[in-house]
């Protein structure tokens, strides 16, 4: 797995402040700007939208990931997170290479299904090789290709959606490819907007828990700092 944050909003956290004291401010929207240039000014007014959970602001702030060898399974996930943009690599269009990467989830591996998973992965492959080789549609042969398949994705989220995204999918509950990706989603966007992720991570870091399992060894150790999860 591998995860570029590619672009975003410059100084995103100004421009939520901005958005945000716009909204009761009889100021224009020049004077506003100049205010929020102070980091202190910035960092007292988004830790009041946190607390009261005002986030309407944080979707002026976005966030774009190149996010390269994860399954099928996971993108299938992802993308289940409406308010967002996604390109994907096409299935249809690009001719799977023959060495093409998939992923072995760890308790398959572990387990005696190991050598059963890899050989049913690689028959799948080899046939749709040859049905491309026999002029088979790569939309149509594609069909053989498993979920553990690995894919590429770019991914844009503003800050209010990756909030919800890291609360679902940071969770231990959630599935683990998945959370894996969500926790490095959030190291990367931390380094650029500390502000505004500072209390970002599985509802458990503010104190419940969204499965209603407040015997997760997670809510019981680590609510209100998952800082060493």
């Amino acid at each position: 797995m591998k995860v570029l944050l590619l672009s975003y909003t410059p100084e995103p956290e100004k421009q939520v402040a901005i958005a945000a004291n716009l909204c009761y401010s009889n100021s224009d929207i020049e004077q506003v700007k100049q205010k929020f240039y102070d980091k202190e000014e910035q960092k007292r007014l988004i830790s009041i939208l946190l607390l009261h959970n005002h986030l309407s602001p944080f979707e002026h702030a976005s966030f774009t990931f190149g996010i390269q060898d994860v399954s099928r399974s996971l993108t299938h996930q992802l993308v289940r997170h409406r308010i967002a943009s996604y390109s994907q690599q096409s299935q249809r269009y690009v001719t799977m290479k023959k060495d093409l990467p998939y992923i072995l989830p760890f308790s398959i591996e572990k387990s005696k299904y190991r050598e059963d998973f890899i050989n049913y992965i690689n028959d799948g492959k080899k046939l749709y090789e040859e049905m491309i080789k026999d002029g088979i549609p790569k939309e149509d042969a594609r069909y053989l290709l498993t979920n553990a398949t690995c894919s590429n994705i770019i991914v844009t989220m503003n800050a209010r959606s990756l909030l919800n995204f890291f609360e679902l999918r940071c969770c231990k509950h959630a599935q683990w490819e998945i959370r894996k990706l969500s926790f490095i989603m959030l190291s990367r966007v931390k380094k650029v907007a500390p502000l505004l992720f500072e209390k970002a991570g599985p509802s458990c870091k503010r104190g419940f828990c969204r499965e209603n399992d407040e015997n997760c060894d997670w809510f019981l150790k680590f609510k209100g700092d998952i800082s060493s999860l």
